[in-house]
């Protein structure tokens, strides 16, 4: 693994979610200056996440790189591990541009406009959380943080059966995420120490591998 002494992981995924909370504020009567800030959001992320693995990721280096850890609940074995190989990378900047082309694309929304661009942003921040994160609880929050903003722009700013194909996601979505916590749970609490990091969790042995 390659750690780096700034966090760069971490900033790309707060960015959008930090620049979400500007938005309420904003001097605006028909939604164009939310449209247009939530597009340049947009856009530095994408080319800031471009920056960062063009600069700072080593392509001829199959491990785990931009590595960050830090302690969040060490008592229960939690942590903010989050880290890029070359499987991630791709997805994250995959996710970067499709959400960024996204907002561009629904440029016409004029139905609470606030609302929309703000959860747009807090999905984008969501979807790189889930591809980056490197702890099993952090990738389990990450994953229903994206949930959210989904479910509610399906159900707001859908077509004409939005409440049922929003009410339909919700309970597959929540059904699997059951599945996916009750796995997560029981390879943490697996064994004598406590830990939901997926490299650690990977040096364990478990009955049916």
């Amino acid at each position: 693994m390659m750690a780096n002494p700034f966090p760069w992981l971490t900033s790309i995924i707060l960015l959008p979610a930090l620049a979400s909370i500007a938005i309420p504020f904003l001097p605006d009567k028909d939604g164009k200056t939310v449209r247009w800030y939530a597009l340049g959001v947009g856009i530095i992320e994408f080319v800031l996440m471009c920056y960062v693995f063009w600069i700072h990721y080593d392509v001829s280096n199959a491990s785990f790189q931009l590595v960050e850890k830090y302690d969040w609940l060490p008592t229960l074995g939690l942590s903010w591990a989050v880290s890029v190989d070359g499987l991630s990378v791709p997805l994250v900047i995959l996710a970067g541009l499709v959400t960024t082309l996204s907002i561009f694309a629904s440029w016409q929304v004029d139905r609470k406009p606030r609302l929309y661009y703000c959860l747009m942003l807090l999905l984008y921040s969501a979807q790189i959380g889930v591809f980056v994160a490197q702890d099993l609880v952090l990738l389990f929050i990450m994953w229903e943080l994206e949930l959210i903003p989904i479910y509610l722009l399906v159900s707001i700013w859908g077509g004409p059966n939005r409440q049922y194909s929003a009410t339909k996601f919700l309970l597959y979505t929540a059904t699997a995420s059951i599945f996916i916590l009750v796995a997560a749970l029981g390879m943490g609490l697996y064994g004598d120490n406590l830990t939901f990091d997926m490299a650690e969790l990977g040096l364990k042995h478990y009955p049916l591998a």
